[in-house]
């Protein structure tokens, strides 16, 4: 193998990941931090590690020329790029081959074509790709009004979206056009914020639709192949909350057709490296539409992993140093085995709109056991800063059903045990829970419409806590005014003082 030392141009998670698989082949590893992160699980996860700016990350992981430095100053001979940041820039990639770096990842004249998402439509069109309706083009500066009209011509409800990236930044459902204007508006600041590029395009809104995506991996040597799909349909605000493979949606002539489309539209750009094809499926007529290519390894991908034993990492590495692919697509039917399914884990509050919550962890156990896979980038001592994306890691199971597999992810997410900062894992649970996600009959408005079951716990324990003060608080006014007991102490007059109380705390 050439590949000797990689630089890892990411933090959190899916560094430490990488990092991993990188020291079970015998490759070094470099990583770089901000200064929120000096004392990073990532950062020890490494060999070596260089400081490439300030907290905010458009002043350090999104600034090129200080990634490139950093792996000159260590002699670093490949990159990876993880996910996000700069993980699906063209530019980056030319970076990294102007200066001798080897990107593990596509080409960028693939990038190009496959990573900008309106260029990726074409592309699919003219490789016969079913697509979904919507502009060839992003909307030009000053073009408002134009793209109103287009709107209008291929009709409400329609979805903004960025054009440089993924990840549910700087996208927007608009079901009435008096709400254009703002969330245009909002959409081209997300998309500044995540990508550094306002660019944004208007794509038609499918109704009852399932997200489901296609894993491929192409060589070098014109090789192409597709690992099952993930069904990625649990999301809040177009963000991914729970993925699962395989859908309950997809049959295997389905699953095989969705997996020939995405190859065709692999090879119609000589992609290289992992990709991911998204596509929107019909949940009425099963009709599916190519909706955009992730030029990167995606965020979910232990669940492809925990059902076909492949190391996507390792495979990354392999391609990227001119290996051919290890398995045929034979090889990969063979192997699909079983149900996994993976929860994202953030610190943020779901009973304060999901607010971030950013500080120390003082105390993290994760959950252990058969089948159970914890991706995590924090430890007790951690400090979650508030300058990125508050994932904190990811759990993922396996089983040979998926009610066995959905069964051992509430229970994995019982034992996981995090202190000092507040995270989702109780609404996860709740969403388990969910009537129709345990029949497998959703679709990607389940969240939204589950909103107030998925709640209700939490203004439950609210009321329990209340309760709790206020009885505490009609003790110490008993034993202060005792001659007052017999003259006020009904049930009615209990109720009535509660109430009040509960209006007080609920100010």
């Amino acid at each position: 193998m050439s590949i000797r030392k990689i630089l890892i141009a990411n933090r959190g998670e899916i560094a430490v990941r990488v990092a991993r698989t990188c020291r079970e082949m015998g490759i070094k590893t470099v990583a770089v931090y901000s200064d929120a992160d000096r004392a990073a699980v990532h950062v020890r996860a490494c060999d070596e590690a260089v400081r490439i700016g300030p907290s905010a990350s458009r002043e350090s992981y999104l600034v090129i020329e200080n990634v490139i430095a950093a792996a000159r100053k260590t002699g670093a001979d490949a990159i990876h790029p993880g996910y996000g940041f700069l993980s699906e820039n063209a530019r980056f990639a030319q970076a990294c081959t102007d200066a001798g770096i080897n990107f593990i990842g596509p080409l960028p004249e693939a990038m190009v074509e496959m990573g900008e998402k309106t260029r990726a439509r074409r592309k699919a069109i003219e490789a016969g790709v079913p697509v979904v309706p919507g502009m060839k083009e992003p909307i030009k500066e000053g073009g408002e009004a134009e793209a109103k009209k287009f709107a209008l011509g291929i009709g409400y409800p329609i979805m903004l979206k960025a054009a440089a990236g993924g990840g549910g930044k700087g996208m927007r459902l608009v079901i009435d056009p008096k709400d254009f204007d703002a969330s245009l508006a909002t959409a081209q600041r997300e998309a500044v914020g995540a990508f550094n590029d306002a660019r944004v395009y208007i794509e038609k809104a499918i109704t009852r639709p399932r997200h489901i995506e296609i894993q491929i991996f192409a060589d070098k040597h014109g090789n192409c192949i597709w690992l099952g799909e993930r069904e990625c349909s649990v999301q809040r605000r177009h963000q991914k909350v729970i993925e699962e493979t395989p859908s309950a949606i997809i049959t295997p002539e389905l699953r095989a057709q969705m997996g020939e489309v995405a190859v065709k539209a692999a090879l119609a750009v000589d992609y290289v490296g992992a990709g991911t094809c998204e596509f929107l499926v019909d949940g009425n007529t099963k009709s599916f539409y190519f909706l955009e290519m992730n030029t990167r390894l995606q965020v979910e991908h232990p669940v492809t992993e925990l059902c076909t034993g492949a190391d996507l990492v390792r495979w990354q590495i392999d391609i990227a140093d001119g290996a051919r692919l290890p398995w045929t697509q034979a090889d990969v039917l063979r192997n699909l085995r079983g149900h996994a399914i993976e929860a994202r884990i953030y610190a943020e509050d779901p009973a304060k709109n999901f607010l971030p919550s950013p500080g120390v962890i003082s105390e993290l156990r994760l959950a252990d056991g058969p089948g159970v896979r914890n991706d995590c980038g924090v430890e007790s001592g951690s400090e979650v800063p508030r300058y990125y994306d508050p994932m904190i890691g990811k759990l993922a199971c396996w089983a040979d059903t998926r009610e066995h597999a959905i069964a051992r992810l509430r229970r994995a997410l019982g034992e996981t045990v995090v202190k000092g900062i507040t995270t989702n894992t109780e609404y996860l649970k709740r969403v388990l829970e969910l009537e129709e996600f345990a029949r497998g009959d959703y679709d990607t408005s389940l969240l939204a419409r589950g909103q107030e079951r998925l709640l209700a716990e939490d203004t439950k324990d609210l009321d329990i806590a209340i309760a709790a003060a206020a009885i505490w608080q009609l003790e110490q006014d008993q034993r202060a005014a005792p001659k007052l007991q017999d003259a006020d102490d009904s049930a009615w007059a209990k109720a009535g003082r509660l109430a009040q109380m509960r209006k007080g705390f609920s100010r």
